[in-house]
């Protein structure tokens, strides 16, 4: 399922939803558990879990390079939030019927020719969060990465012609 993306009073905000039947502490484990967080998102590791806290952003280009990156928002169990580029990306989970609803919710300040592929990586790394969460590993499939890509170059261009 693709995200959807919504023009916001300073910027836009893409939001992805998933809906696992995993439970509400399995997802939660998977995200913020750095043995977990790195199956599917091998760049970020948590340093200090907290508001005002700190994650690192791996380069892995074999440099041993890394950005800091602080954690806005955090409320254990429920939501997480973290600075990304200009902007922000936020996880948010919540109890369902039959499992556990997963917000991730990109703060954009400004479109750019960036974004489509920010939201297509977001995009795969949550199909790589399924497979963690059924006990799978998987490896990144660049040509959906690719597909996704284009799907998102679509999905933005109508927000571009309304910004020029």
């Amino acid at each position: 399922m693709l995200a959807t993306l919504e023009k916001a009073e300073n910027g836009y905000t893409a939001i992805f939803k998933r809906e696992w039947k995993n439970t509400v502490e399995e997802v939660w484990s998977a995200l913020t558990e750095n043995n977990k967080l790195q199956q599917w998102m091998p760049n970020l590791e948590v340093a200090d879990l907290r508001t005002d806290g700190m994650m690192k952003f791996n380069m892995n280009d074999g440099t041993g390079k890394f950005l800091d990156i602080t954690i806005l928002d955090y409320k254990e169990k429920s939501y997480w939030q973290f600075e990304w580029g200009e902007g922000s990306v936020r996880f948010e989970l919540e109890s369902a019927k039959d499992g556990c609803i997963l917000l991730l919710k990109e703060y954009i300040p400004a479109l750019n020719n960036h974004i489509p592929k920010d939201l297509a990586g977001w995009h795969i790394c949550l199909e790589m969060l399924d497979e963690v969460l059924k006990g799978r590993k998987m490896e990144f499939p660049k040509d959906l990465w690719e597909a996704r890509y284009e799907d998102y170059k679509q999905i933005i261009r109508p927000f571009l012609k309304d910004a020029e």
